[in-house]
């Protein structure tokens, strides 16, 4: 078989619905199961899969068991010879899956590619990561790119043809089969967050070598899948933390876990600024003071 789609779901019924269907409208010629994993889903989700697509091959877990540990189910039971990892909140265009297929299979040294992720409207959204860093911290990214665009590739920029990039966003990614049963999967101490850029590094480290495909276009309405609150920004920061002690010296690792707390404070103190200014009248910034205020108290909890 060709290719295994693995997609987890969590309580996202409306958008696994059309995210399948542009599978089954978009792929034509390749050889193809569906892999979905269910998080212990209370919205109907599984109910619709079976019946409305009945040939999918379902993973019930009577738990939410996070990103990592859903998909390493789906790479133990996949039949394909590349696992192609799509967000519930994706949705394909023609031809996009055909242009990542084609590229590794021309390209036996890549591991892993990815495509050009789309918000709704068609601009573009990032889809592709460095490595983090102390500088990545110290600085914003968009400085970054600026400065120093071979390094950092950026959306803002046009591509022509593919490029060597660190690692993907998980949106839509597609990875070798043989690179999986080397490394292994996912770190499933990642719940959501960092897992795909932590594997890349392992692949990488490997020997692989992974690609951005600009040709290969996506829609990803971004954050439907885990939300936006506090709890998804909880699990950021704890996936942002185990990255950097896993990769890093015990030392850059406290001195990353300082530089982080510190731009979560400064960010506090400049919108509770800016909710004053406005004497409390943008809810927008309202609610953003208060997600932080939310993250400094978890933080001092100890991050439980």
């Amino acid at each position: 078989m060709d290719l295994s789609i693995i997609i987890v779901n969590w309580n996202t019924e409306e958008l696994l619905r059309n995210c399948l269907r542009s599978v089954y409208s978009t792929i034509e010629g390749l050889d193809f199961e569906v892999i979905v994993v269910d998080n212990a889903s209370g919205d109907g989700s599984v109910a619709m899969l079976k019946v409305e697509f009945p040939q999918v091959r379902r993973i019930e877990n009577y738990e939410n068991r996070g990103f990592a540990a859903a998909n390493n189910q789906a790479f133990r039971a996949m039949a394909g010879r590349y696992a192609l990892l799509l967000n519930s909140d994706a949705v394909l265009t023609e031809g996009a899956v055909r242009e990542l297929f084609v590229f590794m299979e021309d390209h036996p040294e890549a591991v892993m590619a990815c495509g050009q992720l789309l918000n709704a409207d068609g601009s573009k959204q990032t889809s592709v990561a460095r490595f983090p860093t102390i500088p990545s911290l110290l600085l914003n990214m968009p400085l970054l790119e600026t400065l120093f665009p071979d390094r950092y590739p950026s959306k803002r920029r046009d591509y022509s043809h593919p490029i060597e990039v660190d690692s993907c966003i998980g949106a839509c990614l597609m990875v070798r089969k043989s690179a999986i049963d080397g490394v292994g999967g996912f770190d499933e101490r990642y719940f959501f967050f960092f897992e795909e850029t932590d594997w890349a590094r392992t692949m990488r480290q490997a020997g692989g070598k992974i690609y951005h495909v600009p040709s290969a276009r996506i829609y990803h309405l971004q954050g439907k899948s885990i939300g936006t609150g506090v709890r998804s920004r909880m699990h950021f920061y704890r996936s942002r933390y185990l990255y950097f002690m896993k990769w890093e010296s015990p030392a850059r690792s406290l001195l990353a876990a300082v530089l982080i707390v510190v731009r979560l404070v400064g960010n506090w103190g400049l919108t509770g600024a800016g909710v004053v200014l406005t004497l409390g009248l943008s809810r927008g910034l309202r609610e953003k003071w208060k997600l932080y205020s939310q993250l400094i108290a978890w933080h001092l909890k100890g991050c439980p």
